[in-house]
């Protein structure tokens, strides 16, 4: 009989208390001032936790598995591992009264000093991707360049020395290659196929990590985010966006599709610290197999040139739009100017036409027409869709090379130099009451940088004995030559000190 009682008198307890708490949210508690149960007039927000099999029948399709790319993926990327000897290099500056009077021949009063530069070695890593069978392996220019030594290790642990077979700043692209056979190798995807929402894997060497693989989705196409172009005027930029984590020591490897085939490859990520910041991106598969191709058969890249004067809309302002009648959401490339030899004006385009399209892709954007002509190489024919007077029209035209003709471009001296050049402004050598002379703009990988310790911003005026006047001038100066001594001045020395650098070309195509 007690426990009866005392069980009636819980069961009591129990009812009163429910019954309480349902009065007073009913009746009592203060209400959510929004429209929704989080008290916000947002839509409710709620853990995205995936939970199979919790709601019968509501069609969710379960996160999409990357096991099997990745199993493909990861024996096909190589850990790359460089070494730069330390080195002395000669930086030799002869003091003169003016820049008149050692160019023109008069009396002056000499008083030289020379200056040896020590650079310590250095040591680096990337990755990169196999591509055959036999070793070849595509990565990133900046990851082999200048390297006196370069180790790559396959994902079986195994170890090889590798050579540079060729080398694109424009495209920060290399080849190299190591004697093996048998090897696991990528399979060509092709990017155009690509989607911004689709589901990528990033897989490389980050921070000197055993091979990795990330996940992300394509955020953008043809991004230009100028990292190549800070080194070269001529550079190529149409980058594959991805949310994918790359970090340092991913540069080289391989942006992969679920289905595991090679659609980029990894080179660079927007950070302000230098860390994976939530965007990285990688060089379309589609422009890496022809910049490929023409290193293993050429020994460089055969660049096509669509003959065409244009600036990009996203790097003007307000007032220079106006002043070319041009907008930022111009669906296509406005033609500003066609010289004469190139391969548009043989097409018929015309100044104030509107490139829209080659061979039917879109290139609404500069990176979009500079991806898809540096897919071509000189005497390839393309059609060019494009609008005058808001009438559309196609035309065909045979690319050139950058001479003005479709022959076969070989490595010269001067692209052995490693450095890009352009001549003197015209008023500058006025001012200086010279004909002319040649600017180094860029120093690059290649003699200059190997060699000397030269900057941008150097003017050249002699090559040996001879007087360097354009670039054509330095080209015939250089060819033939074992050795030669470039001497200048730099256009921010206020004092116009003459420097001399001595160059050893004698493991250049000039000799």
């Amino acid at each position: 009989m007690r426990f009866q009682q005392v069980a009636a008198t819980f069961l009591i307890s129990v009812l009163t208390a429910a019954g309480s708490i349902f009065v007073y949210s009913k009746y009592f508690a203060p209400k959510p001032e929004g429209t929704f149960q989080n008290g916000s007039n947002d839509i409710p927000v709620n853990y995205a936790k995936y939970m199979p099999g919790a709601i019968p029948n509501d069609n969710l399709t379960p996160p999409t598995d990357f096991q099997q790319a990745a199993k493909i993926g990861t024996p096909g990327v190589v850990h790359i591992k460089t070494k730069i000897n330390p080195k002395q290099v000669n930086n030799n500056l002869q003091k003169r009264r003016s820049l008149i009077e050692e160019f023109f021949g008069e009396q002056f009063d000499e008083e030289e000093g020379g200056r040896r530069y020590y650079i310590p070695g250095q040591m680096a890593s990337g990755s990169g991707v196999l591509i055959s069978d036999d070793g070849f392996i595509v990565t990133n220019n900046h990851v082999v360049d200048d390297a006196d030594e370069i180790s790559v290790t396959l994902s079986n642990n195994k170890t090889y020395t590798a050579k540079v077979i060729g080398t694109d700043p424009n495209t920060d692209l290399a080849v190299i290659r190591i004697d093996a056979n048998n090897l696991p190798y990528l399979l060509y995807g092709n990017s155009d196929e690509i989607q911004v929402g689709q589901w990528v894997l990033a897989v490389g060497y980050p921070l000197n990590l055993e091979t990795t693989v990330t996940a992300g989705i394509v955020s953008a196409k043809s991004r230009a985010i100028g990292i190549n172009t800070r080194q070269r005027r001529s550079a190529i930029e149409s980058f594959i966006q991805t949310d994918a984590a790359v970090n340092q020591g991913n540069s080289g490897g391989a942006l992969i599709n679920t289905a595991g085939e090679l659609i980029g490859i990894n080179s660079a990520i927007a950070s302000p610290t230098g860390a994976y910041a939530g965007y990285s991106y990688a060089i379309p598969v589609n422009l890496v197999r022809k910049v490929v191709n023409d290193l293993m058969k050429f020994g460089n890249v055969q660049r096509a040139y669509l003959g065409i004067e244009y600036q990009d809309p996203s790097q003007m302002s307000e007032s220079q739009l106006r002043a070319l009648n041009m907008s930022r959401d111009l669906a296509g490339i406005k033609v500003l100017g066609v010289p004469p030899t190139g391969a548009a004006a043989a097409a018929g385009i015309k100044e104030g036409d509107i490139i829209t399209k080659i061979n039917g892709v879109n290139t609404s954007s500069v990176p979009e027409l500079m991806e898809q002509i540096s897919r071509y190489k000189p005497g390839d024919k393309v059609s060019i869709n494009y609008t005058r007077n808001d009438k559309e029209y196609t035309a065909s035209a045979i690319l050139k090379n950058l001479d003005g003709n479709t022959g076969i471009v070989k490595p010269g001296v001067l692209d052995y130099l490693g450095a890009e050049l352009r001549p003197l402004p015209k008023e500058i050598a006025q001012r200086l009451g010279m004909e002319g002379g040649v600017m180094v703009t860029n120093v690059n990988s290649g003699i200059i940088k190997k060699q000397t310790n030269m900057k941008s911003n150097f003017v050249i005026l002699k090559a040996g004995n001879a007087k360097i006047e354009s670039v054509d001038a330095l080209k015939s100066a250089l060819q033939g030559k074992k050795s030669v001594r470039l001497e200048g001045f730099y256009m921010t020395d206020r004092q116009a000190n003459i420097y001399y650098y001595d160059l050893d070309l004698s493991n250049s195509v000039a000799f």
